[in-house]
């Protein structure tokens, strides 16, 4: 029976390396010197003494500037001196046809309507339908306070009064609709049983 030897060699025993190894230092950057000129840009200035004053302003033209508003304060006297132009006693407004939604004023006394600007009410918004001149009248009278349509009967053309041909004066009332050539009108009085300009005069006197 063969024994078998271990020659293995013992094992060497190593001593622990505990030391640290700290890594080189990084290269530094070489220094650069600011030149002269740099320096003296960046050096802090003193503050200046220098003030700036705005020059007077020019006093306003009281020719040219606007008049202020007045206050008004407490209850003020309202004037009423001479008509600045012929006082409106109602409307006629377009409610159909050319210029619809426009208007035209009726002044008091005698109105002639028609297609020329020389009519006291032209309806001139394009309807050719209508007679240049005088295609009816619309008279108010301040005494008794009432509107009337007369139709010129010697024109072509035919004035209608809510559907109706008439030969001769029509009393107005209110929203009445007139109908000339293509165009509709409906009739808005402003003066009448409840008010006339004439009132106004009376107060004044």
């Amino acid at each position: 029976m063969t024994e078998v030897t271990d020659e293995r060699a013992p094992s060497e025993t190593r001593p622990s390396d505990t030391t640290l190894r700290v890594p080189p230092p990084l290269p530094t950057a070489p220094t650069v010197e600011p030149s002269p000129a740099v320096v003296a840009r960046l050096a802090p200035r003193p503050a200046s003494k220098h003030v700036e004053i705005e020059p007077p302003s020019a006093p306003a033209d009281p020719i040219s500037a606007p008049p202020r508003t007045q206050l008004v304060r407490g209850r003020s006297a309202v004037q009423r001196g001479e008509f600045h132009q012929d006082p409106v006693v109602g409307w006629l407004v377009v409610v159909g046809g050319p210029g619809l939604g426009a208007f035209r004023p009726i002044y008091e006394g005698n109105n002639t309507i028609g297609r020329a600007s020389t009519q006291r009410i032209p309806i001139n918004f394009g309807d050719e339908a209508i007679s240049s001149e005088e295609q009816a009248y619309l008279r108010y009278d301040s005494v008794d306070r009432k509107f009337l349509l007369v139709p010129n009967l010697a024109k072509t053309n035919i004035v209608a009064v809510n559907e109706k041909k008439p030969t001769g004066a029509v009393e107005l009332s209110a929203m009445d609709l007139i109908t000339v050539g293509r165009t509709q009108l409906a009739f808005v009085p402003f003066c009448g049983m409840d008010f006339d300009w004439s009132e106004l005069n009376e107060l004044k006197g």
